[in-house]
């Protein structure tokens, strides 16, 4: 096995859900409000694209806030991320979803689900 591989299997997260592009999902992550506390702060939408390997994967979600569309990339595997959870699996034929930053209202949102 390569150095490197065997370096960074070290910190990968073994509790990450199975997840594709398309699905609804909320990440919880880790926000520190003072020396010594922190709090979840929650961010739900929709998977629109996956990339890397390894220890340097990542993830686009975006959601609809207040009429104003918001993109943010998560790596899957950053110790800041509490956790993952699937809200909704979603059926697409596409790898990359970007074509629905110019859907307005549920087209941005409503993704068929796998049946």
């Amino acid at each position: 096995m390569d150095k490197l591989k065997l370096i960074e299997s070290e910190y990968l997260k073994k509790d990450v859900p199975a997840f594709n592009v398309g699905d609804t999902v909320k990440i919880l992550t880790k926000i520190a409000e003072g020396p010594d506390k922190v709090r979840l702060h929650p961010f739900a939408g929709v998977v629109i694209a996956k990339k890397g390997s390894g220890i340097r994967q990542r993830f686009t979600v975006r959601k609809v806030s207040h009429g104003e569309g918001v993109e943010r990339v998560f790596p899957v595997h950053s110790p800041s991320i509490e956790r993952i959870e699937v809200i909704r699996s979603g059926k697409v034929k596409r790898a990359k979803l970007y074509y629905l930053r110019g859907k307005i209202g549920k087209h941005a949102t409503k993704i068929e689900s796998k049946e």
